[in-house]
């Protein structure tokens, strides 16, 4: 995922008449992903919170997506595309990309890696520090989908702390409100409580098993009134005068 250059950037500073303004309706220009593994983490990270926040309006989810945050407001420098990124208090809508410029100077609230063994130096050192000092992100995650390595910092006083984990190994987000643990060898949401945050298909699926229990418990019911029916009949007592 490429990188021109880092800059520590406050766009209130920039004055319109500072820099030329370029269309802001720019495309991701990120590179496919190493491996199913890290698409499919992808998805299911940006599903399931869209899922569990859909009656919320004021966020932005995506991964592997541009964020373009030049000060000269170019697309050809000072872009990163982080593999999943939460943006809180903006508008949920539809992007082609992340462009800062456009988005009143709004970087990720919450971004997480995916490790593999040609990015786990860059995600542990350069953008660990870009995040830290740039983009001021104050939840970063990085997770290995292979090893399962997990280790998330909260940004505090503008220096990336360790967040320190639960008995069992969670995660807390300050920024998201959940914790996030690896739960049979994904990364998934966990509410404050620890319960599991299902996916639509896990939903999906327990609606189907409750349906069948209630059918199993209404096959029961039905079996026991024919078996009380049939011992009143053996001692000559119509069920249908009761």
């Amino acid at each position: 995922m490429s990188e021109v250059g880092t800059v520590d950037i406050n766009f209130s500073e920039i004055s319109d008449a500072e820099v030329t303004f370029p269309p802001g309706d720019l495309w991701s220009d990120e590179p496919p992903l190493e491996s199913d593994l890290h698409r499919d983490q992808i998805e299911l990270l940006i599903s399931i919170l869209k899922l569990w926040w859909r009656e919320r309006q004021d966020f932005y989810a995506s991964g592997n997506l541009t964020v373009y945050y030049s000060p000269n407001q170019k697309k050809s420098e000072y872009f990163r595309g982080p593999d999943f990124f939460v943006v809180l208090g903006t508008e949920k809508k539809d992007r082609k990309s992340w462009v800062v410029w456009q988005e009143d100077g709004k970087y990720p609230n919450l971004i997480i890696e995916i490790l593999s063994n040609s990015t786990a130096d860059v995600d542990k050192g350069f953008k660990k520090q870009l995040y830290q000092d740039t983009f001021r992100t104050p939840d970063y995650f990085w997770f290995d989908p292979v090893t399962l390595e997990f280790q998330g910092f909260h940004l505090v006083d503008g220096q990336y702390q360790e967040i320190q984990p639960t008995p069992d190994g969670k995660l807390w987000s300050q920024q998201l409100g959940l914790y996030l643990g690896v739960h049979e060898g994904k990364l998934r949401y966990f509410t404050p409580e620890q319960q599991l945050i299902p996916s639509a298909e896990e939903l999906a699926e327990q609606e189907k098993l409750r349906a069948q229990q209630a059918e199993e418990r209404l096959h029961q019911t039905e079996q026991e009134l024919a078996r009380l029916r049939e011992i009143l009949r053996a001692q000559g007592i119509d069920p249908q005068n009761i």
